[in-house]
């Protein structure tokens, strides 16, 4: 048995320590996982359906890579679930399907990955997961979190301005009111947690709020505070999924040993009016012009940025921030300032694609200001999820039993 996966029986045992995502090192690239949307988003399943896992390796080795899927509580300590108990078929197993890239200047393999199939049947119970993608040393190269739910509640979701008077320019306040004819709510102060995920962020989720009103077996939240995000801006994106020409947001592209897409550059929108400009809340989509099959005959990019402002206080840094890296926030997003330039200027390598992205600041504390750059507006466009856990008296595991989604595009007071 390989020497990690005893971590979370030991970690269950003494520590009840969180799991944290881990992101993989430069060689791996564009990992999508979702479900049944052709962007890259959180996956968040209904039990039953497909989930589809793909990323690139960029070299030419085709080498063998395997994963596990781990079932987690609420709180993302270990389930004390036996694997035979949530998972029908084999654990642990390769990755059979791959593919290696055509007519691209950047050499890499694909690798897909689809549950169900032949090793892994079904995954039979709801509730928080961990797949593990590993090589054949037994070295974790990532992790990533997905949620599969009943659908046995209703779970209506409404986004309201901020109730709070200083606040409602800024945020957005998320309505909840939770339902069953299934289930009879036991002691739901207790047994009943939510999470509230905006534009799919785990990073920026609200969790383990209480219902506020027990109307018979109708659970409503209607808190001031509690339940409030910060609107944010609507992101900036950019499209090359043409390598010889400008595109959405490129000013110009060079071809080196790669090609390099120059974006425009930006400015800080923090103290302007609020301008409507429709994205896809810092998802990502892979598409190339030049190729039937973007997945193996898209190219990658050095894609270049460049953001006009005042050099940040000591210790603060500057990134990009999206989907395209699970919204890690780590040196390779880092932007460098030129003061002669009065900039700060950064690259990534991305496939081509559509990609929504913001500018953030990291503080000397390690926290994380999200919209220091992008400002805050009551109007902007942001979809919401919420996700219902249910812990039955007596029950092992925590089960999610209905998720609900709402859009501030048609928010009201």
């Amino acid at each position: 048995m390989r020497v990690f996966a005893l971590i979370p029986f030991f970690l269950s045992l003494s520590a009840f320590a969180q799991v944290e995502e881990i992101n993989p090192n430069e060689e791996i690239k564009t990992i999508t996982f979702k479900g049944d949307t052709p962007e890259s988003q959180l996956p968040i399943l209904k039990l039953g359906e497909p989930l589809v896992l793909e990323f690139d390796v960029l070299n030419g080795n085709e080498d063998d890579y395997y994963y596990e899927i781990s079932h987690y509580n609420y709180d993302w300590t270990p389930s004390v679930l036996m694997q035979s108990e949530y998972l029908q078929g084999f654990n642990e197993q390769r990755i059979r399907r791959w593919d290696n890239s055509i007519n691209t200047y950047q050499i890499y393999s694909h690798f897909t990955l689809s549950i169900p199939n032949e090793q892994t049947r079904a995954i039979t119970k709801s509730g928080n997961y961990l797949i593990t993608i590993y090589n054949e040393d037994d070295d974790i190269e990532f992790t990533r979190k997905f949620m599969i739910y009943e659908d046995i509640a209703n779970v209506g979701v409404a986004i309201k301005r901020s109730r709070e008077v200083l606040d409602i320019k800024e945020k957005h306040s998320v309505d909840i009111a939770i339902s069953s004819s299934v289930l009879r709510f036991n002691n739901p102060l207790e047994t009943v947690r939510t999470v509230i995920i905006q534009n799919n962020n785990l990073n920026t989720a609200i969790k383990n709020v209480k219902p506020q009103y027990i109307l018979g077996n109708q659970l409503q939240y209607r808190y001031v505070k509690e339940t409030s995000f910060y609107a944010g801006n609507e992101y900036k994106y950019f499209e090359n999924k043409n390598l010889r020409g400008a595109n959405i947001g490129v000013q110009f592209i060079e071809l080196k040993d790669l090609y390099n897409s120059y974006l425009y550059k930006d400015v800080s929108r923090v103290n302007r009016a609020y301008t409507y400009n429709p994205d896809i809340n810092g998802n990502f989509l892979i598409t190339a012009l030049d190729t039937d099959n973007p997945t193996i005959g898209a190219d990658y990019a050095q894609v270049h940025f460049t953001l006009e402002l005042n050099k940040l206080s000591n210790g603060q840094t500057l990134h990009v921030y999206g989907n395209f890296n699970n919204y890690a926030v780590e040196e390779s997003t880092q932007l460098t300032y030129y003061k002669d330039e009065g900039t700060y200027e950064g690259k990534l390598l991305l496939k081509q694609g559509f990609y929504s992205y913001k500018y953030i600041v990291k503080n000397k504390d390690g926290s994380i200001n999200e919209n220091a750059i992008s400002g805050n507006f009551y109007q902007t466009e942001n979809s919401y999820k919420v996700l219902v856990y249910y812990t039955d008296l007596g029950a092992r595991y925590d089960r999610i039993i209905g998720l609900g989604e709402g859009n501030s595009v048609n928010i009201t007071n």
